[in-house]
């Protein structure tokens, strides 16, 4: 919760505002309202304290925005807020004044702004101050009061006394005004805490909720937008390998009429490469016509770990003979299920592609290492709240790694790189999501980048194999 990036933040400039007008309160209520609410007047130090608040409030309007998204600064800035408002109801009659629930304001503040901490500090350190207000209530808030009682009832018993009638026997309940009194100001601190409570819990839980619903949208909004492009992307591959089907057919009878003809072994080498290039390029399009409508009939299949990993070798031989494919699958993996469509197996072969390249930019050769086990998901399931498995697949290269502002966008966006727009990861991506998966990409502690992709097993009562 600490970390949160808030999808609200204060408006610096309103509080700053605000705190001019509470600031412009105090001085109109000591000069004009002081009689009026029966404040104590202030003494000459009050008058210092409040020309420091005026250069703090200058201040905080003029920095208002170094505070945005800082909840440290925020926090002191409301702390400060606290002890000022607590300085200025000390002076002019301490838990007598009729104003002392203004201290609620910060804790307020920091229930809907900050995170959990913030508030239940505040609160603290605000019922702390009216404490020790209610423990040195000067004495003459008491018998002001009191004294006025004991007179009412004084002028009634000496006017029963003139007509030679006995005293008022109650007399003596004049005598415990006092008491009386201090009942009043400790339920006013009681319910001061109450109120305080009420806003560091309800509030801040109403805050916390708002906020989780913000993260929610926002990360909504960005894959719907992920999505419009990976479908504009689709659009576009369609239409393209529409009008490289002819031109990949004509260059499949040409390369087979001249290797009819052709005698040469430096020829026939060529020819050989050429054919090598229009296979993957045919299987590629196939592939991408069994994809596609794979998807759009939303077909899933149930396919094994072990045959997943068999065709994955079978297709890095096939259209990247050159790649030095490390395999290594967990006992426990190879009976595993996953639910996989024909998108499944280009995603993977994508990201054995750019780490094949990345090693080999590297000098390291074409190399890649696969490392395929069965993990604990990270995430519950909502209707049996157990912590369901998952297949992990780490895809290793030997490359010089992504950039560290690279490694959280990659995947998730369309990236401007010298090596291209991440376009690869962003549509293999796309597909472990449609799938109930995952990809991560971090840094190898020994040099190159990890693609972790995690995709869930399908239950145990439907392990039957299309």
């Amino acid at each position: 919760m600490a970390n949160l990036k808030l999808p609200f933040n204060a408006n610096q400039q309103q509080l700053a505002l605000l705190r001019l007008v509470n600031w412009g309160l105090k001085i109109g209520l000591i000069v004009f309202a002081a009689d009026l609410f029966g404040l104590t007047t202030p003494p000459t130090t009050l008058s210092y304290v409040l020309i420091i608040e005026a250069c703090y409030v200058g201040f905080s309007y003029r920095f208002h925005r170094l505070s945005i998204d800082n909840h440290g600064l925020l926090f002191l800035t409301l702390l400060l807020d606290t002890l000022f408002w607590a300085t200025w109801l000390y002076f002019t009659g301490g838990a007598t004044n009729a104003f002392v629930s203004l201290l609620l304001l910060p804790i307020a503040i920091s229930a809907i702004t900050l995170p959990r901490w913030a508030p239940w500090s505040l609160t603290a350190l605000s019922t702390a101050v009216y404490s020790l207000m209610i423990i040195n209530i000067p004495d003459h808030s008491v018998d002001d009061t009191t004294n006025t009682a004991a007179d009412m009832h004084a002028g009634h018993d000496m006017s029963q006394m003139a007509m030679g009638m006995p005293a008022n026997p109650n007399m003596s309940h004049s005598m415990n005004m006092s008491m009386d009194m201090g009942s009043h100001y400790l339920g006013m601190w009681f319910n001061f805490v109450i109120s305080a409570l009420v806003l560091t819990i309800t509030v801040g839980f109403i805050a916390k909720r708002i906020r989780q619903k913000n993260v929610e949208l926002r990360y909504l909004r960005e894959a719907q937008l992920r999505q419009e492009k990976i479908l504009a992307l689709g659009t576009a591959s369609a239409q393209m390998a529409h009008q490289l089907a002819t031109p990949l057919a004509t260059l499949r009878l040409l390369v087979d009429e001249i290797s009819d003809t052709a005698h040469d072994a430096e020829q026939t080498e060529l020819l050989a490469d050429m054919q090598q290039a229009l296979n993957r390029c045919e299987v590629t399009l196939s592939d991408l016509r069994l994809a596609t409508e794979s998807i759009r009939e939303q077909k899933l299949l149930q396919q094994s770990v072990a045959k997943l990993v068999a065709l994955l070798s079978e297709q890095v031989s096939l259209l990247m003979p050159e790649t030095q494919l490390s395999l290594h699958i967990s006992p426990e993996a190879e009976t595993t299920i996953l639910h996989t469509d024909m998108s499944l197996l280009p995603a993977l072969l994508a990201l054995i592609q750019n780490g094949a390249q990345a090693s080999e930019d590297n000098q390291q050769g074409a190399k890649v290492d696969i490392n395929i086990s069965v993990s604990q998901s990270s995430s519950r399931s909502p209707s049996t709240q157990i912590m369901p498995q998952e297949i992990s697949i780490i895809i290793r290269d030997y490359g010089v790694g992504i950039a560290t502002h690279l490694l959280s966008t990659l995947g998730s966006n369309m990236v401007s790189s010298p090596k291209g727009l991440g376009i690869a990861v962003l549509l293999s991506h796309t597909s472990f999501e449609r799938l109930g998966g995952k990809l991560y990409l971090k840094a190898h502690p020994e040099g190159g980048t990890e693609a972790i992709v995690t995709l869930p097993l399908a239950a145990k009562a439907d392990h039957t194999e299309v």
